[in-house]
């Protein structure tokens, strides 16, 4: 039975403490607040993020992939603390150039089994793919039916925000400046989906109550297999938490479902005050 590390980008939003307990590895991605530039979760915390990022004066930050490089080391440094195959589930492609890194990587290693994973999302989306293969490693499942698993089920993953604005969508150039002043005149609460590594606006409500209970409706509209709640600094997490598992169908065990505050490699394109999930639907429902 091969050895498996999981190594994943700290877009998944797993904190260094919750990636280890998990046993994933985390490479960083760079966030820059005008001249300064940090590796998310290293060199800056996600509570130190936030801190800047709502602070009156600070620049709007901006977000960029690792070079191949560090990804390459990365994977050195898993094959020399024993693993023979390596599971790296990466931010979909569509949404960063991070998974052409670890790409580009793995052809500096061509003689090692590296299997690059692309989630078709981002967050928490990330995190559920990684915590899955660690299951299946442990398990004594295959590196490459691993890698092939996770590509097959991304596509059963949904994330689901609530946002108090697509102003900062606009600006991390995730959505054109025309829809989020759209949003913006109507002052409506959107809600946003990423599926298949799109972000898309399914729906538009009036007042943030409305949209708490629209977001709801969306995540549990299928029966679920796995949850993970996530959010940018919002005081009703927790409540919102129980509500969503007690609206939930499906075979979602309530004590794996938790909370995570989005880090700096996502929280630039939402913005403070956002609620929502990344869930996976059980299969062919």
């Amino acid at each position: 039975m091969a050895r498996v590390a999981v190594i994943t980008d700290s877009a998944s939003d797993l904190d260094p403490a919750e990636a280890a307990e998990a046993g994933v590895s985390v490479v960083p991605l760079i966030v820059t607040f005008g001249p300064d530039s940090y590796r998310a979760g290293v060199e800056m915390s996600t509570e130190a993020f936030w801190e800047r990022m709502t602070a009156p004066d600070a620049p709007f930050p901006t977000t960029a992939a690792s070079s191949p490089g560090v990804f390459r080391d990365a994977y050195e440094a898993a094959f020399a603390d024993g693993a023979e195959a390596i599971i790296s589930i990466h931010v979909a492609g569509l949404l960063s150039g991070t998974i052409k890194s670890a790409q580009i990587a793995r052809e500096m290693l061509p003689d090692r089994a590296i299997h690059v994973v692309d989630s078709q999302g981002a967050s928490k989306a990330q995190a559920i793919l990684a915590r899955m293969a660690v299951a299946m490693a442990a398990d004594g499942t295959e590196p490459g039916e691993i890698a092939e698993y996770l590509s097959r089920r991304a596509s059963d993953l949904r994330m689901y925000v609530a946002l108090e604005t697509l102003e900062y969508l606009k600006r991390g150039g995730r959505i054109s400046g025309a829809r989020a002043a759209i949003g913006t005149l109507l002052s409506v609460k959107p809600i946003i989906a990423v599926e298949a590594g799109v972000v898309t606006t399914p729906d538009r409500v009036r007042t943030r109550a409305k949209a708490r209970e629209r977001l709801i409706e969306m995540i549990t509209a299928r029966p679920i297999e796995r949850l993970e709640i996530l959010h940018t600094v919002t005081p009703d997490v927790e409540q919102f938490r129980q509500e969503v598992i007690e609206r939930a169908t499906g075979s979602l065990d309530p004590s794996t479902v938790t909370v995570g505050l989005v880090g700096a490699s996502v929280g630039p394109h939402l913005g403070p005050g956002c609620l929502g999930a990344a869930v996976l639907y059980e299969a062919g429902t």
